[in-house]
């Protein structure tokens, strides 16, 4: 947030960020907030063990991570995870049987921005392991089968999913 000076509506070098969400003019009336973005996390489960991603992009990359991704504009939370999972890993799911299992607070650091999110868990039992056959490579350079019971956390990318995780176990 430190790059961003100028306000958008008068052009002058006035622009304040409150250090949380807000961003104000002192020379005009512009105010825009930085609000929670939505973003889901799938937990694909077969028996006791979980379908997790090694991630092959930034932030973060080659640490492991579960399928999701940001919410679209007018989509709902059910649909992103339908769509991300087509798009990671070209799997198609009946939105029937995800079931919503919680979320927690995150904070997404992405080319110098922080974007405060609210990470919703989603989990999509299957009766057997899925093969992946297609993945969204630049984003996913390979899927794992992990045993809950030997998850180790210290390898999941992101803090959410590593504190959802350990409750989770």
């Amino acid at each position: 947030m430190k790059h961003l000076k100028y306000c958008p509506k008068c052009g002058q070098e006035t622009l304040i960020f409150d250090g949380e969400k807000k961003f104000s003019c002192s020379q005009c009336d512009f105010v825009m907030y930085h609000n929670c973005a939505a973003a889901v996390a799938v937990l694909i489960r077969c028996e006791d063990e979980l379908l997790l991603t090694k991630r092959n992009q930034n932030p973060k990359i080659g640490k492991l991570d579960l399928a999701g991704g940001f919410t679209d504009p007018k989509e709902s939370a059910e649909e992103t995870c339908a769509r991300e999972l087509k798009e990671e890993l070209g799997i198609e799911i009946d939105l029937k049987n995800l079931k919503f299992v919680g979320s927690l607070p995150n904070v997404y650091h992405y080319k110098e921005v922080d974007y405060n999110t609210l990470d919703l868990f989603f989990e999509y039992q299957v009766e057997e392991k899925i093969a992946i056959k297609k993945l969204e490579a630049h984003e996913i350079s390979e899927t794992i089968w992990v045993k809950i019971s030997e998850l180790n956390l210290e390898e999941i990318a992101f803090d959410s999913q590593r504190k959802f995780l350990e409750n989770y176990q």
